[in-house]
């Protein structure tokens, strides 16, 4: 089963510091970077055919975000307000049909599994993490992938050099609760683990030298009510319908899918490169179905002649256009019929080809977008509380600055966060990447999201006209002249 695959860019800081220290489990000597970056430069990532309309034909977005400079500026609007007064915003309170009917909102909400309802700050964060990457975003030029599946190509040699280093883990082990004395606020002691161990109930006393950290929604409600700097869980996870997907894993049996695949990639998926280059979004699917195929084999075990494709769609509640019901009422079969209809399989094979030539293993996913709805400061504990002397809290519910949730690296950026905390490493956190501060990457940005147009090309009134003009004049000669020009600006 294919758990999507993981969407990385170059300046995942952290990530990357980490990998040049671990061992690669295929080639002596090199690192887990090594290999990564060889790769990714290599076998550069890029789409040949980013949507589809009227089943498998190319939607021709032609790499334009087709935005108004209305919507644009609804978009600006977003980037230059503060923090403060997105707490608890929705995207909808940003942007109108001007954003989301745009080649923009399809290419953003299918990558990044964003829905209208969702914060309108976590959606500025990702705009002020990534603006670096806005003319990458509509052919998935901004993205590295792994050579297989994450966790055979990141999880699995970590787990091997720990072992080597005699750290041990332990399977089949839940943690239940965590029980805290949190009577002197300078001084939040975790005192004992609750965990269940095959089965059975145990109690793991903790001292000051022992430090915790641990996940799970039951849990973090029964954490956070011992102490208000813990968080809110509920604010997250209150309402599945709202932070649903599913996916599915389509695994090809024989060569008879294969040909449609490849007149819509236009690519072979069994030359061990990059196939579809990024998700291939169903414009006009009523569940807005994407795929994606990653470079083959996804698995090490995999059979050399099947290929694994994943599929996904972010209305899980309306009736599909080929199998008429909702696709969380689907069976894995249902979801290949509706995803080969898509792609141009003739009617009278599709539901042959779904059974013979392909096995499909659906996955729901009720709370895989729970990290997006709206909250507030407070409602994510910071990764280290403050008064916190042997815990931290880690992954995509902790807070630090900056970063953006979903992503492997917010993961390992607060383990590391964590760790040099509480353990006084004297070794700086690798910053998130500052794009956001560079006049070259938001000037690039505004011409790209609209689609190269210069400003000074923007529709304005006649006021408007003459202050820019009487503004270009100042700069005339200067330097700051030769950098709007260099840009596209003007």
């Amino acid at each position: 089963v294919m758990r999507g695959g993981r969407e990385m860019d170059n300046h995942f800081e952290v990530m990357w510091d980490l990998f040049r220290s671990i061992p690669s489990i295929e080639t002596e000597g090199v690192s887990v970077l090594d290999e990564y970056y060889w790769l990714n430069k290599e076998d550069p990532n890029y789409s040949l055919c980013r949507a589809t309309v009227n089943r498998g034909q190319d939607a021709h977005t032609d790499g334009k975000f087709d935005i108004s400079d209305k919507g644009a500026m609804e978009i600006m609007k977003l980037f230059f307000t503060p923090n403060e007064q997105l707490q608890d915003k929705k995207i909808t309170d940003f942007f109108d049909e001007e954003v989301l009917n745009s080649n923009f909102w399809l290419y953003w909400r299918t990558m990044f599994a964003f829905e209208n309802w969702h914060s309108a700050l976590e959606m500025k964060l990702y705009i002020q993490r990534y603006i670096h990457h806005i003319g990458g975003l509509p052919d998935f030029t901004a993205l590295r992938f792994t050579k297989y599946n994450q966790y055979e190509s990141m999880i699995l040699p970590m787990v091997k050099y720990l072992e080597s280093h005699n750290v041990q883990f332990h399977y089949g082990v839940q943690v239940a609760n965590v029980e805290f004395d949190c009577s002197d606020p300078k001084h939040k002691l975790a005192k004992r683990i609750d965990v269940i161990r095959d089965g059975k109930k145990e109690a793991i006393d903790l001292t000051e030298n022992e430090l915790k950290e641990g996940g799970g929604w039951d849990m973090w409600r029964k954490i956070a009510a011992q102490d208000p700097s813990f968080g809110h869980p509920d604010k997250f996870c209150h309402d599945p319908e709202q932070t649903n997907w599913m996916s599915a894993t389509v695994e090809t049996l024989d060569q008879k899918i294969i040909p449609y695949i490849k007149n819509i990639c236009k690519r072979d998926p069994f030359t061990g490169h990059v196939v579809t280059g990024g998700i291939v979004t169903v414009k006009d699917s009523s569940w807005l179905l994407s795929w994606t195929i990653n470079r083959q084999p996804q698995f090490r075990t995999q059979p050399k002649d099947h290929c694994l494709v994943w599929v996904y769609s972010l209305f899980t509640d309306k009736p599909g256009d080929y199998i008429k019901k909702p696709m969380r009422e689907c069976t894995g079969k249902e979801i290949c019929m509706e995803w080969l209809y898509h792609i141009g399989v003739p009617e009278d094979q599709i539901e042959e080809l779904a059974t013979n030539s392909a096995n499909t293993v659906p996955v729901m996913m009720p709370y895989i977008d729970a990290f997006f709805m709206p909250r507030a400061y407070g409602d994510r504990p910071n990764v280290v509380p403050e008064g916190s002397v042997n815990f931290a809290f880690l992954g995509q519910f902790a807070e630090t600055p900056r970063d953006t949730i979903f992503t492997t690296e917010y993961s390992m950026r607060t383990g590391m966060e964590a760790v040099y905390t509480l353990l006084n490493v004297d070794r700086g956190v690798p910053e998130v990447w500052g794009s956001v501060y560079d006049v070259r990457d938001l000037l690039n940005a505004t011409v790209k999201l609209r689609d190269g147009k210069k400003a000074t090309d923007m529709d304005m009134g006649f006021m408007e006209k003459m202050a820019v003009k009487k503004a270009l004049g100042k700069i005339e000669g200067t330097d700051i002249e030769k950098l709007l020009k260099e840009y596209g600006v003007i």
